[in-house]
């Protein structure tokens, strides 16, 4: 392999006393980058990881798969119950001093008042700090399981595989992300503190019977209604639970869609549609809440007022009883504040049901994710790529999207059909190829195959006489660069669109990578230059500034192995050409794929391998092929003239806008 100087010799052009320079062809200053080991990324990741995750095993209910997530916090769960549960009980102390205080000051003289004041003000302290402290390490649990749980996702969603994100909406993924963690967290967060709070009501009761054992039974007549009613109202709300969180996942996706998609709604002027599409999907949900609180409204006020007729009972019972003598007025008393704090637990009951029921739902939606296995993964035995060399071979390659197996489905067999069969290529290293073919020949998926997004069906994809599914993830893709004709850049700045796969680049590199993708004119015309943020996806920029900023980030990384797909699509002629020079002699000592529509493209390959039907039809040199394959000449043609409808289209578009220095005909002028 050669070194990173030989690579990019010749790649920068000098530059003028205004700093402005046109890349490519200049032989004056070369900006050379210093060749370095292999790293992942450039950088020692410093990623907090979870303290645990939830428990793989499928079988098991949904709270006991989370468990894990929660005992790795047990030391603030353990402070929050167990203070909660002492504040509680400071607080059912209070009725009894009350019983005390009226039969031993008020009637029988025997102890001063003041005492019983004491200490119903000692306990209201103890309480007091008892409860800020619970409630302060509940809150840190909350916080702590949610960054668990929504790390924990992220981090699996990060080693899912392309074939999980071509079936799954993005919406979906983000609803189950935010909503359903939520939801999640807050049952586990509070479910505990609710709980402590009932079975206060069992040290509530126990003070009933010392103090009357039949009126004590009578005030639990309601009990075990409200237990029927309880899990009757759980068994109702959880299938409305579920759909709750589904309907909201829909609305998200929705969102999503029209966010990214905002300028082909626009330009179809699609703005009504949209929005009936999302009232459609908010009335769902609507539906879905009020069928929710239409539940909620006929089972929570049974449970909560059946408590009530119990405090009847004892009014009713109690009442007689001191009017017959057998019971004092402080016992009294002090048996209906009891009952009223039994009430709490009972009024909370309802909530927790329905808190219950949901984080049912968004847990098993959840783990729907988190049970998806990637199909993409590295062996036990997988082995590092150093020193790539850049020899790639595929060697009687059969694929077809959707299947993963070594043994593909037939399409007989309702598999889908094979977008690649008994295919064999190879590309020696330093050698560019370009692929040619009509739409759906495969070409991109060649290109895919290569860095391993997806696994072939049957053959073997080889780098370096090496099968890539021998060979660590990192370790290949660390080593391939790729270029995509839609290039997605992120919300940052363009120095850290370019440097994304070398976060601790320099900024002479970092120029020098503008520089050779003809991108360092046009950064330094911009208001902030290299520190420009662009908006969402790069939208601010043109559809090639994107193009030549992705390829500065590939170029960056310094691939032995280097995959342009259709990179230059949307970049026009004039600015192409200068590009190429640069790429030329970037591509000599580099093994360069390129699928390729425009003949200026094709021009840069030392061979081209033109594609039908999943198959090489012709292998040899742009002359060769013009000259024996009449195919060859078909699919240029046929690409020549898509190409030229589109760009009448666009200059029509952009009300005449010719294309030249600076200027991108299909996307419209430079920002």
């Amino acid at each position: 392999m050669s070194t990173t100087e030989d690579r990019l010799a010749g790649a920068s052009a000098g530059r003028g006393d205004d700093g402005a320079g046109e890349a490519a062809g200049a032989d004056t200053v070369v900006r050379q980058l210093p060749l370095a080991a292999y790293v992942p990324m450039g950088v020692t990741s410093t990623y907090k990881r979870p303290k645990a995750t939830v428990d793989p095993d499928s079988s098991k209910t949904w709270l006991r798969r989370a468990y894990p997530v929660v005992a790795s916090h047990k030391a603030l769960f353990l402070t929050a119950i167990i203070l909660s549960f002492v504040g509680l009980v400071i607080q059912v102390q209070i009725p009894d001093l009350l019983n005390h205080a009226i039969d031993n000051s008020l009637e029988k003289h025997t102890v001063p008042l003041h005492f019983y004041v004491e200490w119903v003000l000692v306990l209201g302290l103890v309480g007091a700090v008892a409860g800020y402290i619970s409630r302060n390490a509940l809150y840190k649990m909350a916080y702590n399981i949610e960054f668990d749980l929504r790390n924990g996702i992220y981090e699996h969603l990060t080693r899912m595989s392309f074939p999980f994100y071509d079936r799954v909406q993005s919406g979906q993924l983000i609803s189950r992300a935010n909503s359903d963690i939520r939801s999640v967290q807050m049952y586990l967060t509070f479910a505990p503190l609710i709980l402590v709070q009932c079975s206060i009501a069992l040290v509530a009761f126990g003070y009933m019977l010392s103090i009357n054992v039949p009126l004590a039974l009578i005030s639990m007549v309601t009990m075990p209604f409200i237990y029927w009613t309880g899990l009757r109202m759980r068994k109702v709300l959880f299938p409305v639970s579920w759909l709750i969180q589904s309907r909201l996942a829909e609305v998200a996706t929705v969102v999503d869609e029209n966010v990214n998609g905002v300028r082909v709604v626009k330009s179809f002027a699609a703005e009504e549609q949209q929005l009936r599409q999302l009232a459609t999907a908010a009335e769902r949900v609507q539906w879905s809440y009020i069928k929710d609180a239409d539940l909620r409204s006929r089972y929570t006020p049974v449970i909560q007022n059946l408590s009530q007729v119990g405090l009847a009972l004892v009014l009713l019972f109690g009442g007689y009883m001191v009017i017959q003598g057998k019971l004092g007025f402080g016992a009294i008393l002090a048996f209906n504040a009891y009952l009223l704090m039994m009430q709490a637990p009972f009024m909370m009951l309802g909530m927790l049901i329905m808190m219950g029921q949901r984080a049912s739902a968004s847990a098993e939606r959840i783990y729907e994710i988190l049970d998806e296995r990637p199909s993409v993964v590295d062996r036990p035995d997988a082995k590092e790529l150093t020193d790539c060399r850049g020899d790639v071979r595929f060697e009687n390659v059969r694929f077809a999207y959707g299947t993963q197996s070594r043994v593909a489905l037939s399409v007989e067999d309702g598999g889908n059909p094979d977008v690649l069969s008994g295919f064999n290529l190879h590309i020696r290293p330093g050698e560019t190829v370009a692929l040619v073919g009509r739409t759906g020949s495969g070409k991109s998926t060649i290109a895919r195959l290569v860095a391993r997004f997806y696994d072939v069906s049957d053959g073997a994809v080889l780098v370096d006489d090496q099968d890539v599914r021998d060979l660590t993830l990192t370790s290949l893709r660390g080593n391939i660069g790729v270029v995509l004709d839609e290039p997605f850049l992120f919300s940052v700045s363009i120095r850290d669109n370019i440097a994304y796969g070398r976060p601790d680049a320099g900024r002479e590199e970092i120029v020098a990578a503008a520089q050779a993708s003809g991108a360092d004119v046009f950064i330094r015309q911009l208001p902030a230059g290299y520190d420009t943020v662009v908006g969402e996806r790069g939208y601010t920029l043109s559809g090639g500034q994107r193009q030549r900023i992705a390829i500065a980030r590939a170029l960056l990384v310094n691939p032995p192995i280097l995959i342009l797909d259709d990179a230059t699509s949307a970049i026009d002629v004039k600015v192409e050409q200068k590009i190429h020079s640069a790429l030329r002699r970037l591509m000599q000592d580099r093994t360069t794929l390129i699928v390729a529509h425009r003949l200026s493209t094709i021009s840069l390959a030392d061979r081209v391998v033109l594609l039908d039907g999943g198959r090489i039809v012709a292998d040899g040199t742009h002359a060769e092929l013009l000259a024996s394959t009449p195919l060859y000449s078909e699919v240029l043609a046929q690409a020549e003239a898509v190409e030229a409808a589109e760009d009448d289209l666009q200059v029509e578009f952009d009300g005449g806008v010719a294309s030249g220095d600076g200027v991108d005909r299909r996307q419209g002028p430079v920002r």
